[in-house]
């Protein structure tokens, strides 16, 4: 790299370009498709449904979040993303507000040139 600049041109302090558009996907409750250079998600949002899951608390609604990967199984670290991700999500969602129901977000990776992953605490 010469003068400091990354393999695609870049200077050290330059983002790859971004862009988010929201409802891309018209079966699903509300979703979302967000780009930054090559990598690009899609989010979907399914719900409310009645009923909450497994060993989850009737009172309170339920949040299930599915991490795919653009290929390939799901392994260890699609399955600490959504951990991570519906901790974040109970953490930030009323979920009085519909007790004994279950929202559920899925991600879809579609492409990645390393702006997907991100380090956990």
């Amino acid at each position: 790299m010469e003068g400091g600049s990354r393999a695609d041109g870049r200077n050290p302090n330059h983002l790859r370009p971004f862009s988010c558009t929201g409802n891309p996907l018209h079966r699903a409750h509300g979703s979302a498709r967000w780009a930054q250079g090559g990598t690009i998600v899609l989010a979907a949002v399914y719900g409310p449904k009645p009923g909450t899951r497994k060993g989850e608390n009737p009172e309170k609604a339920s949040i299930e979040v599915v991490w795919k990967p653009k290929t390939g199984q799901i392994g260890r670290q699609e399955r600490e993303y959504e951990t991570t991700l519906k901790r974040t999500l109970q953490s930030i969602c009323l979920l009085t507000v519909h007790p004994n129901t279950t929202t559920s977000v899925v991600l879809q990776v579609v492409g990645d040139d390393g702006s997907v992953s991100f380090h956990m605490m």
